[in-house]
């Protein structure tokens, strides 16, 4: 039995779950297997975006995340390629898994839904589509080398499991704007955002001089200035270069795209100084086009591809969460939104 999960593709034979077009999701826990009852999703937002925009919010919604689901045995967009996160409770354990779970825990998964091994029972009944949480029962599986947090007892499993889906964003700014030195100036494109608003927070605990978010809208504005994320708010399409170049102004050591739109590129490259880093965490980013754009830029930039995986990264976003009064109010005002209240 692998512990990558080998042993659970169907097609194609011999690539990893991520790769697969199709997984066997079958809730019978391996030796080193870990299966959940399924709770919840958390569809990432670049696919969110792409599913809701082709179907509405409505019953064309729910029939299209369940023919995925159902087709590949794994919710991965066909379209953006992406899929998001999970919460739900231990149902079994296998005797040889290193993940130190029990039955009985409630968890988020912090590995994607595009390999995780997935059955939906309940047909989506609950969810309405107008948020990317969707309220779900079904199973999944995690394999040895899957990773998983226990939900914390202190925060609403809506607002965990929003923190833990994007909770590698804030680690690896950390890490990059303490690598970049004190004072290191910093943008963030789509600071708006749940991995924007932390990644805001995260850079100016690491010590960077200048804090900038760009947001597309005057009301998001607002309310990042309101929550105290950043030095400077400034409003611009992050799919516009010279729009994003404008207005950031002075380019900054480190740049954060955290955007769920695609063309977000060549602003964020743009934005950056000589000799500095961009970040992409978006997962409608096209990397052929920030390697080619940075060339045809002639911009010495690093690009790193963010992976969503820093050892650390669930603690230390639910530190950030807990401590920082302004991104907590972000996130829950987002959630009272969603939830209608």
């Amino acid at each position: 039995m692998s512990p990558f999960g080998l042993h659970r593709v169907l097609e194609p034979v011999g690539v990893l779950p991520q790769q697969a077009q199709r997984l066997d999701p079958d809730p019978t826990p391996g030796a080193d297997e870990v299966v959940l009852d399924v709770e919840r999703l958390n569809l990432d937002a670049a696919s969110y975006r792409q599913l809701r925009e082709e179907h509405g919010t409505g019953e064309e919604l729910r029939a299209a995340v369940l023919a995925i689901v159902e087709a590949r045995g794994k919710m991965q967009n066909p379209v953006t390629g992406s899929g998001g996160m999970l919460l739900g409770t231990v149902r079994a354990v296998g005797p040889e898994s290193p993940l130190g779970l029990k039955v009985g825990d409630r968890v988020a998964t912090l590995v994607s839904l595009t390999l995780t091994p997935l059955r939906i029972t309940d047909g989506l009944v609950d969810w309405d589509g107008t948020s990317e949480q969707v309220p779900c029962q079904g199973t999944a599986v995690l394999f040895g080398r899957s990773i998983a947090a226990v939900l914390p007892d202190d925060l609403s499993d809506e607002l965990a499991l929003s923190v833990l889906d994007v909770c590698g964003a804030p680690a690896l700014t950390d890490r990059v704007v303490r690598a970049a030195g004190p004072g290191a100036t910093v943008c963030v494109l789509g600071g708006g955002g749940k991995s924007g608003s932390l990644s805001l927070v995260a850079a100016r605990r690491a010590g960077a001089g200048r804090v900038v978010a760009l947001v597309p809208f005057e009301a998001e504005a607002d309310a990042v200035r309101e929550a105290g994320l950043a030095d400077e708010v400034v409003i611009a399409d992050a799919r516009n270069p010279v729009a994003v170049a404008e207005a950031v102004g002075e380019p900054v050591d480190v740049t954060v795209v955290c955007v769920d739109v695609p063309g977000c590129e060549h602003g964020a490259i743009l934005a950056t100084a000589d000799g500095g880093t961009v970040i992409f965490f978006s997962m409608a980013t096209s990397f052929s086009a920030a390697a080619l754009g940075a060339e045809g830029l002639a911009a010495d930039v690093r690009m790193l591809v963010g992976n969503g995986y820093v050892p650390g990264h669930a603690a230390f976003a639910l530190d950030l969460i807990r401590a920082e009064a302004g991104v907590r109010a972000l996130f829950e005002a987002r959630e009272r939104q969603t939830s209608g209240t």
